[in-house]
């Protein structure tokens, strides 16, 4: 059975650090107070994420299949991941891309034509 490093205390919550290092093949140890990477402190559900983002090569629409989820679920779920690894998520393109999936929302949901979404969207 594998074992995954944690990133998180689960008692305190705080972050954890990696004190010593050992070669599988010839037992040589190092001692130390080393870093994690950033993806040790995700959560598995964010993990399983990225898999899916990376598996899917980036695509958006293909993440909404294998998830069962809308657009801007995928989005939203894109924007946490982005801020659990220390980035600030810009909105520069978000009012535009959160009105291009309200209008695809509501597409996919019948409540407007092709053509009043080609309107809208232009």
């Amino acid at each position: 059975m594998q074992k995954h490093v944690i990133g998180e205390c689960p008692i305190c919550k705080h972050d954890l650090f990696v004190t010593k290092l050992e070669c599988s093949h010839c037992h040589t140890e190092i001692s130390g107070q080393f870093q994690l990477s950033k993806f040790n402190y995700l959560s598995k559900e964010h993990l399983y994420f990225i898999e899916l983002f990376i598996k899917n090569k980036g695509s958006i629409k293909q993440l909404e299949k294998e998830l069962k989820v809308s657009y801007p679920t995928v989005k939203k779920m894109l924007d946490e991941v982005i801020i659990s690894l220390g980035y600030k998520v810009t909105d520069d393109d978000d009012t535009n891309d959160t009105n291009k999936d309200e209008i695809l929302q509501k597409l996919a949901d019948g409540e407007i034509s092709s053509e009043e979404a080609l309107k809208l969207l232009k």
